[in-house]
């Protein structure tokens, strides 16, 4: 009877999968705060390429990042699945991220997680904290610090 439990060490790490053109990412769900319809995005002059504007979420201005535009993907192109992934940070910051879709939310283990083994330019490879396995089908885990880190300087 006791070999159906195994009590392992190691714990899954839930994700929600998000996609991105034809691609699928993967955002560690402990740093999702709140999943949004996309709304009015007031734009701010002077800001980085991939910052689109800030929303009022609640009362709080939350910046909003085009993943698209900071990945350097074609522009986006909004539509009725279009969502805002609102993130917030170990700081207690709030940023949105702009994704074409949300597709679910999946179990990974962490000892599956692999590196790339190919050569990543510097500046996207930073953004990838590995490849993780659902099935069949691949998902690029993001390292949401690495993603927002340049925003958070500016």
């Amino acid at each position: 009877m006791s070999e159906n439990v195994k009590t392992t060490s190691v714990s899954v790490v839930q994700y929600i999968v998000v996609k991105l053109g034809d691609e699928q990412y993967g955002i560690d769900i402990g740093f999702i705060d709140n999943i949004v319809r996309l709304q009015r995005i007031t734009r701010v002059p002077k800001s980085q390429p991939y910052y689109v504007g800030v929303i009022n979420l609640r009362g709080e201005v939350v910046p909003i990042m085009s993943l698209r535009r900071r990945f350097g993907l074609e522009d986006d192109s909004y539509a009725s699945a279009s969502r805002i992934i609102i993130i917030r940070l170990e700081d207690q910051s709030m940023i949105g991220f702009i994704v074409d879709e949300v597709k679910e939310v999946v179990n990974i283990d962490p000892a599956t997680v692999e590196k790339p083994a190919f050569k990543l330019d510097e500046k996207n490879a930073s953004y990838l904290a590995g490849i993780g396995k659902n099935g069949e089908s691949l998902i690029s885990l993001l390292d949401i610090e690495a993603v927002v880190e340049e925003v958070k300087i500016a």
